[in-house]
């Protein structure tokens, strides 16, 4: 008789499992994966509010960085973790929505390896040329690009990269050719225009601001459908060419599989340290624009986004890596 009664009871016990398991997180340390070196966006960001989550939720915010293979080993070592909570990885564009059609093979899959937390802030890149240049507006680029096929060159941080796909777009909704220079980083890209080597190049606005603001580059427009904050005066690549869109985003993944209720938790503390005061005034200050968004809306980015530069590289031709 107490066995029959018993179990039910277990029964009852089990199927309480997960929902007691949530209850109790977090119970010890949680690791945030940056898949790129210290001081990049991501990492100057995590930093920025993990003090605030581990007053939040009693437990060490751990931010370790993990670069190799253009972020894909820090979101490789993330999709195989154990989807408990305890590690979330900081994602971004090129990784997660253009590299998976640039790349032959790639260690994960964004759409099915991980589960979205928080879409927490949406960057914007900027076209910039060297200032001695006659171009004073986009339309003189573009009208130049038309005139000159293949004399335009513009450089980006890498082939296949989420830049590089800006620029492609660009150049496909303005009808025009140019010559793509890739290096391996910003600062060579930014030597080579203030020595006139390169003529322009679309990057993240934290990595050009100080040269716009000296004058060593200048800045003719910006990649998102709103004018950004820091630069109020300069158009938007969609004010010459209605619909173009490339702006970027930074956000926070956990290994798919982890439980919802988790997933709702660390959104809600996210989000809430990403808005308090002292934290958004210093993302502003580099050019980011917080967003706090849901996971469902995350998802929804991550998804259309997806779609988007797919649909861009089937139509320029371009054959994996």
């Amino acid at each position: 008789m107490h066995r029959l009664i018993a179990l039910p009871v277990l029964a009852i016990i089990l199927a309480m499992a997960p929902t007691l398991h949530a209850l109790q997180y977090p119970s010890k340390p949680i690791r945030i994966i940056i898949p790129f070196p210290p001081g990049t966006t991501l990492d100057i960001m995590s930093r920025l509010i993990a003090p605030k989550l581990t007053e939040r939720l009693g437990q060490n915010i751990v931010v370790d960085n993990r670069a190799g293979a253009a972020g894909q080993l820090g979101l490789e070592l993330a999709a195989r973790a154990a989807p408990d909570g305890y590690t979330l990885v900081g994602g971004q564009g090129g990784n997660l929505v253009v590299e998976p059609h640039t790349y032959k093979k790639l260690p994960y899959d964004p759409l099915k390896d991980f589960a979205p937390v928080a879409l927490s802030t949406t960057n914007f890149l900027a076209l910039v040329i060297n200032p001695k240049l006659p171009f004073k507006s986009l339309n003189d680029l573009i009208a130049y690009g038309k005139a000159n096929p293949g004399k335009l060159s513009i450089a980006s941080n890498g082939e296949g990269g989420f830049p590089h796909m800006a620029i492609e777009m660009l150049r496909v909704q303005a009808g025009f050719d140019y010559l793509h220079v890739p290096y391996k980083g910003g600062v060579q890209i930014l030597t080579e225009i203030m020595g006139g080597h390169v003529d322009a190049t679309i990057l993240g606005i934290a990595s050009l601001t100080p040269s716009i603001r000296a004058g060593r580059v200048r800045l003719l427009a910006v990649t998102s459908p709103a004018r950004a904050e820091l630069f109020p005066e300069t158009p938007t690549v969609a004010e010459v060419l209605p619909g173009y869109d490339s702006r970027g985003w930074f956000g926070y993944l956990a290994p798919a599989g982890t439980p919802a209720k988790i997933v709702a938790l660390l959104n809600q503390e996210i989000n809430r340290a990403m808005m308090m005061p002292d934290v958004k005034e210093k993302l502003t200050a580099i050019g980011l624009t917080v967003a706090a968004e849901t996971p469902e809306s995350f998802a929804q980015t991550l998804r259309s986004d997806y779609e988007k530069y797919g649909k861009l590289i089937r139509t320029i031709g371009w054959q994996p890596q």
